[in-house]
C-alpha cells in the first residue's frame, strides 16, 4: 500500500513580502543570470534556500531556514493538511490546466515496487541534493509524480476542493498560474487516503531529489532511534492523474561539445538514416520533426547547417538496433540517438553533464547554444507522451538520463515540508 500523509507545512508569511517576488523555477532549471535576478527580487526570494550565491551553500540555506522561522518570514502552520495545486498556462496558443496533490509521501526503494523511476540519473546532482537535505532537513522542493485515475476518484476530490476559497494564487515570469488549495478536513484526507493506498507511483521530474533522500532517510535510520511516522521517512510529492490534459511533456534536446558536421560524421549518419539537408533555421526543424513523428527522426544542427535523419527500414539497420541497442526501450527516438548516433557514429562515451552534454527545452535556445559556441552541435528530438512514459516507467525500463521535460515546471517557495528528527507525521 502507498503511504500518503498530511503535513505541517512551512509557508511565506505576509512578513516576506510579495509571493511573485519569492517563488522561483526549481534548482536545476536555474542559470547563474537567473540566480542573480531572483537575488536581486527580495531578500527572501527562494533562491538564497535551493541555490544560494554563497561559497558555502549549504550551511548558508541551513542558516537562512532557521532565521527566517525565527524572524517569522517563514512559519509552521498550526494543522497538517494536504494541498491541492493547480498550474494554468498556454503553449502553442492553446489554454492547459494541470491539477495534483501535495502530500508527504513515504518514500520506497524502487525495489518495492510502489514508485518507479523513469529515466537513469547522474551521481554529481545526487550528491549536491543530499548535502542539502543533510544541512536544512527540510524537503525544499516536491518530487513530481503521476499515477492511474482510471475511475477519476483523486479528480472529483481534486475538482471538489478547487471550488473552495485557495490558500495562495500567483502568476510566475512565465505566465504560469499557480493556484493552491488547502485541505486540514480530516475525513476527507483519510477518504484521499484511501483512494491512493493501492496505487503505484512513477517519478516525473525530481529522480534526483527521491534517490538523495533515500539515502538520507537511510543514514539518519542508522544513527537515531526512529519510528515509521518520523518525518524523513516520508518525501513532499506533487502527484498528477496521467488523465491530466494538462499532463504535457516537452522534448530535451542534446547538444554535445567538440564535433561537427565533417563528411565523415555524415556518412556514419548514412548508414543508419535517410539525411536531408534542410533550411537551419527554428521554424524547418520543427516542421521536420512533426512530420516525422514516430520514425525515429531527428534534425541536426552545427551552427552552418541542418540535416533532418530519418531512420532506414532496411533489414541491415533493424538487424544493427536488436544486437547494440538497448533492447527494453529501443522503440524510443532518445535511445536510438545515444545507442546509435552518439555511442556508434560520433564515439562519443560516457558522456557528463555541462562538460561534455546539455540539454535544452526549446528548440531556439539550443540552436543559440551552438550559435555562441557554448555547444557545438545540436540534437532536436520529438517529446515523449505522459502516457507512454508511465507504461514503460511500470516495466522496469529506463530512458536515458533528461529523456523528458515535464512542463511547465511546479514553482517553488510556496510549500515546504519540515523533515528534522524529531519530526512526526
Amino acid at each position: 500500500m502507498v503511504d500518503v500523509r498530511p503535513f505541517r507545512a512551512l509557508t511565506y508569511t505576509p512578513k516576506a513580502g510579495n509571493t511573485a517576488d519569492l517563488i522561483t523555477q526549481p534548482y536545476d532549471k536555474i542559470d547563474h543570470a537567473q540566480q542573480k535576478a531572483y537575488y536581486a527580487l527580495s531578500p527572501y526570494n527562494f533562491c538564497r534556500l535551493i541555490l544560494p550565491l554563497e561559497e558555502n551553500k549549504y550551511e548558508v540555506a541551513r542558516q537562512r531556514v532557521s532565521q527566517w522561522l525565527k524572524d517569522d518570514v517563514l512559519t509552521k502552520e498550526e494543522h497538517p493538511a494536504v494541498f491541492v495545486s493547480r498550474q494554468e498556462f498556454q503553449l502553442d496558443g492553446k489554454q492547459y490546466s494541470r491539477t495534483g496533490i501535495i502530500a508527504a509521501l513515504r518514500l520506497y526503494p524502487y525495489s518495492e515496487n510502489r514508485v518507479y523511476p523513469h529515466e537513469a540519473t547522474y551521481k554529481a546532482p545526487k550528491a549536491d541534493r543530499l548535502n542539502m537535505l543533510r544541512n536544512v532537513q527540510k524537503d525544499l522542493e516536491p518530487v513530481f509524480l503521476m499515477y492511474q485515475d482510471h475511475e477519476a476518484q483523486t479528480i472529483r476530490f481534486m475538482d471538489e476542493v478547487t471550488k473552495t476559497e485557495p490558500m495562495t494564487e500567483v502568476t510566475d515570469a512565465f505566465g504560469v498560474k499557480h493556484t493552491v488549495w488547502k485541505v486540514t478536513d480530516g475525513e476527507k484526507i483519510q477518504q484521499l487516503q484511501a483512494i491512493f493506498g493501492p496505487k503505484t507511483m512513477v517519478i516525473n521530474d525530481g529522480h534526483h531529489r527521491y534517490e538523495s533522500a533515500l539515502t538520507y532517510r537511510d543514514e539518519i535510520r542508522a544513527n537515531v532511534s526512529w519510528t515509521e511516522d518520523s518525518a524523513f521517512n516520508f518525501y513532499m510529492c506533487y502527484m498528477v492523474p496521467v488523465q491530466e490534459e494538462g499532463l504535457i511533456v516537452l522534448p530535451t534536446h542534446r547538444l554535445l561539445k567538440n564535433y561537427k558536421l565533417t563528411p565523415e560524421v555524415l556518412d556514419g549518419f548514412g548508414c543508419f538514416f535517410e539525411i536531408q539537408e534542410i533550411r537551419p533555421v527554428v521554424e524547418t526543424i520543427e516542421t521536420f520533426l512533426r512530420s516525422h513523428v514516430g520514425e525515429h527522426a531527428f534534425c541536426v544542427y552545427d551552427g552552418t547547417k541542418a540535416c533532418g535523419l530519418t531512420l532506414k527500414h532496411d533489414k541491415s539497420v533493424y538487424d544493427f538496433i536488436e544486437a547494440y541497442v538497448s533492447k527494453e526501450t529501443k522503440v524510443f527516438d532518445v535511445v536510438i540517438l545515444r545507442d546509435i548516433v552518439f555511442r556508434q557514429v560520433l564515439k562519443t562515451g560516457e558522456l557528463s553533464l555541462d562538460d561534455t552534454i546539455l540539454y535544452e527545452r526549446w528548440t531556439k535556445d539550443a540552436l543559440a547554444k551552438v550559435d555562441s559556441g557554448e555547444a557545438s552541435i545540436a540534437f532536436i528530438v520529438n517529446s515523449i507522451p505522459a502516457k507512454t512514459v508511465a507504461e514503460i516507467a511500470v516495466q522496469h525500463e529506463l530512458l536515458p538520463e533528461k529523456s523528458t521535460d515535464f512542463y511547465p515546471k511546479l514553482v517553488s517557495g510556496l510549500v515546504l515540508m519540515d523533515i528534522s528528527i524529531g519530526e512526526k507525521l
